[in-house]
C-alpha cells in the first residue's frame, strides 16, 4: 500500500514537473466525461449481465486497498490519472451505473464506458456489453439527474465545460473483422468497414454536441497486432506483431485525423481533437528498456498468452513485478503503461487543449 501510494504521487509530481518545464498551463474543466471500451471502463460492467468483467483479483491488485473495481488492469486507468491531474477527482472517475453516487461525483465527472463495446452495435451484441448508443442514452439520463440537482443553467455549464474522452473501435475490428469474420463477410475490405465505423463515430459526436458537449477528444486505435492475444492466435511461435493489423490501425487513425477538422467545422464552438495511442504504445513495445519495461509479448496474468476477463482469475499466477510488463493480461496494459501513456498525453496533447482555448 505504501509503495503504490508513493508511486502514484511520484508520477503525479513528475507530470506536474513536465507541465511546469514546458510552460504548459493545465486547462480548467468543470467535469470529465468518459465513453468507450475496456481501456476506459472503471466498473460499469460490474452492474450488467456479461462475462466481460474485471471485478475479481488479480485485477485491481495494485489499486488503492487492493480492490478489484472492474478496471481491466492492476491499478488505475488513464481517465483516473487525468482526472487527478485536472484536479477533478482524487479517487478515479466512477462508473455511471454505480449506485448512490454523490452530487459532487455526478457534477465533476462520470464514466459511461463499457468493456467489450464498440461503435458497431453488433460488437456489444456479441459481448453482451453496453454499446455506444446505450452509453449515449445513459448520458441523456445523467443530464436529467444533474439538472434535477443543480438546475438546468448550471447543468448546461457543467456539460459545456467538460472534457469528453471517447476511446473505442478496437473491439469492432477484433471481434467483428479479424477473429470472428462477421463483418468481413459483409464488407469487402477493412477500409470499407472502417468507413462504416467512422460514420457511427461522427453520429455519436454530433449527438454529444447537440446535448451540449463542446470539448471532445477521440482516441485513435492502438497497435492491435501487438496485443499478446493477437500474437498468440496468429504468430504463436515467433510471437511477432501482426503487421497487417497494425497497418489497418494506422489507416483508421489517418482517416480519423483527417475527419476531425471537418467535423469540428460543422459544429460551431466545438473543439474536437485526436489523441494518439498508437505511437506511444508501439514505442514502449519496441523500446521497453528505455522506459523501464522488460516484457512486451505476454501479459502478467497467467501464461500471458490468452488470459483476459473471465480467464484471468484469482487462481491465475501473476508475475512478480507488474511494473516491468507492458500488458497486465493478454489485451490490457498495466498501470505502469497507463502512466506512460498519460505522460504522453500531458506533453503532446493537453497543450493542444490549452492552445485551442486561448483567446
Amino acid at each position: 500500500m505504501a509503495l503504490q501510494t508513493f508511486l502514484f504521487f511520484f508520477f503525479a509530481l513528475f507530470f506536474c514537473n513536465i507541465i511546469i518545464t514546458n510552460q504548459t498551463v493545465m486547462p480548467n474543466f468543470t467535469s470529465i466525461l468518459i465513453f468507450g471500451d475496456s481501456t476506459m471502463d472503471t466498473g460499469n460492467n460490474n452492474y450488467i449481465l456479461t462475462l466481460v468483467k474485471a471485478n475479481h483479483l488479480p485485477y485491481g491488485k495494485d489499486y488503492p486497498n487492493n480492490i478489484p473495481t472492474g478496471r481491466f488492469s492492476n491499478g488505475k486507468l488513464v481517465p483516473d490519472m487525468l482526472a487527478f491531474l485536472l484536479n477533478l477527482k482524487q479517487n478515479g472517475v466512477p462508473p455511471y451505473l454505480q449506485p448512490n453516487l454523490s452530487t459532487n461525483e455526478l457534477c465533476t465527472g462520470i464514466n459511461f464506458a463499457s468493456a467489450g463495446s464498440g461503435y458497431d452495435e453488433l460488437t456489444s451484441t456479441i459481448t453482451s456489453t453496453i454499446p455506444i448508443s446505450k452509453q449515449l442514452e445513459y448520458f441523456e439520463e445523467y443530464l436529467e439527474k444533474i439538472k434535477g440537482v443543480v438546475g438546468e443553467t448550471k447543468a448546461e455549464k457543467i456539460v459545456k465545460g467538460a472534457l469528453v474522452i471517447i476511446s473505442c473501435g478496437t473491439n469492432d475490428l477484433v471481434f467483428n473483422f479479424y477473429d470472428i469474420p462477421t463483418r468481413r463477410l459483409q464488407f469487402s475490405t477493412v477500409s470499407k468497414y472502417q468507413d462504416f465505423l467512422l460514420e457511427k463515430l461522427q453520429s455519436f459526436v454530433k449527438e454529444l454536441y447537440d446535448l451540449g458537449c463542446r470539448m471532445i477528444v477521440l482516441n485513435g486505435l492502438p497497435p492491435i497486432g501487438c496485443l499478446p492475444v493477437q500474437m498468440t492466435t496468429k504468430s504463436p511461435l515467433l510471437r511477432t506483431c501482426i503487421e497487417n493489423e497494425n497497418s489497418d490501425a494506422q489507416l483508421y487513425n489517418q482517416k480519423l485525423k483527417e475527419l476531425l477538422p471537418q467535423l469540428q467545422a460543422q459544429l460551431p464552438g466545438s473543439t474536437i481533437l485526436y489523441a494518439d495511442t498508437y505511437n506511444p504504445l508501439l514505442d514502449l513495445i519496441n523500446n521497453p528498456q528505455q522506459y523501464g519495461f522488460e516484457e512486451t509479448k505476454r501479459g502478467c496474468c497467467g501464461s500471458g498468452l490468452l488470459e483476459a476477463g473471465p480467464l484471468c482469475t484469482s487462481l491465475s499466477p501473476v508475475c512478480s513485478n507488474t511494473s516491468q510488463y507492458v500488458f497486465f493480461d493478454s489485451i490490457h496494459p498495466t498501470e505502469a503503461t497507463y502512466y506512460k501513456l498519460t505522460e504522453y498525453l500531458v506533453k503532446d496533447f493537453l497543450s493542444q487543449i490549452s492552445s485551442s482555448r486561448s483567446p
